[in-house]
């Protein structure tokens, strides 16, 4: 019997050189399907119980915020307002009296660069009873001034910290800066003495 093949129409194909030049490239991609595959079913099973994580602080939130809400709607009431009040004065007082200048000074002396010196400083307290300070500082530059807020961001006494304005001013015969900056103080509940 005699098989007649067009080459011109069907050409010759060596699938042993094709499987032995492709088959270790083609065995490669598919480990690394299998392991992305592995990876991204491993991220969401990851996720699945961040998400369970987040739903359980959620409702302890919530939880606390009607307790709180609960709190306030009671301490509103006529009887309780006057020891409402009064509770609220005392605790200001005893946080203004907690408020330590030398300590204070001691962590602005840490971020302070050589070139700037305080001009003034204003503690204030904010609604969320946080420290709010106010100081006004002077030096040669403008540089100075972005370095301390750039210093006070990365300590851990001062939140917040922000060049809220600034202008030239004359430093002994020469032209300066003066500046006001604000940051929120975070004393360190570790050290005593005032």
């Amino acid at each position: 019997m005699r098989v007649d093949i067009n080459l011109a129409t069907r050409p010759y194909e060596d699938a042993k050189e094709f499987w032995a030049r492709w088959g270790l490239g083609v065995g490669l991609l598919g480990l690394l399907t299998l392991v992305l595959i592995g990876l991204a079913v491993h991220g969401w099973v990851k996720a699945g119980r961040d998400r369970q994580s987040i739903r359980h602080l959620e409702q302890q939130i919530d939880e606390r915020d009607r307790e709180r809400a609960d709190a306030e709607k009671f301490l509103a009431m006529d009887i309780n307002r006057s020891t409402r009040d009064q509770s609220q004065f005392l605790n200001g007082l005893i946080q203004r009296k907690a408020f330590s200048w030398t300590r204070v000074f001691e962590d602005l002396e840490r971020v302070m660069p050589a070139s700037l010196h305080v001009v003034s400083l204003k503690p204030e307290l904010s609604d969320q009873n946080q420290l709010e300070l106010e100081m006004k500082v002077a030096g040669d530059n403008r540089a100075s001034a972005i370095e301390l807020v750039h210093r006070m961001e990365g300590s851990t006494h001062f939140q917040g910290a922000q060049l809220a304005s600034e202008s030239a001013a004359d430093m002994n015969g020469g032209t300066g800066v003066s500046a006001t900056i604000t940051a929120v103080y975070v004393p360190d509940a570790n050290r005593s003495g005032k």
